[in-house]
């Protein structure tokens, strides 16, 4: 397998191209579900997704170990735990579901 500075750099490099990036753990029954919701709303924008394992990345781990799935858009925070697919086409869409209501 590569050396894990090499692994890091690859990861980082793909979060730096894809509008969605899906924070896992191997053996993660919601970070399985989450990869699905991500997937479909994915392919029905057309937006660019990857997926990172939170456990192969010290600063990751340390942001979101204890709530993955997380979903970032454009390298932000939108969801986690049990990912929703009307929260994400949401953010994709530049809507503020968050605060709605003020």
């Amino acid at each position: 397998m590569g050396n894990p500075e090499s692994q890091q750099r690859s990861q980082q490099e793909s979060q730096q191209e894809a509008r969605l990036v899906l924070v896992s753990r191997v053996g993660c029954h919601l970070c399985d579900e989450g990869r699905g919701v991500v997937a479909a709303v994915a392919a029905a924008t057309g937006t660019t997704w990857t997926e990172v394992d939170v456990d192969a990345d010290a600063e990751l781990l340390r942001r979101y170990s204890d709530k993955v799935p997380v979903v970032l858009l454009d390298g932000v925070e939108r969801d986690f735990g049990r990912l929703d697919e009307h929260r994400l086409r949401e953010a994709l869409a530049g809507r503020r579901w968050w605060r709605r209501g003020r």
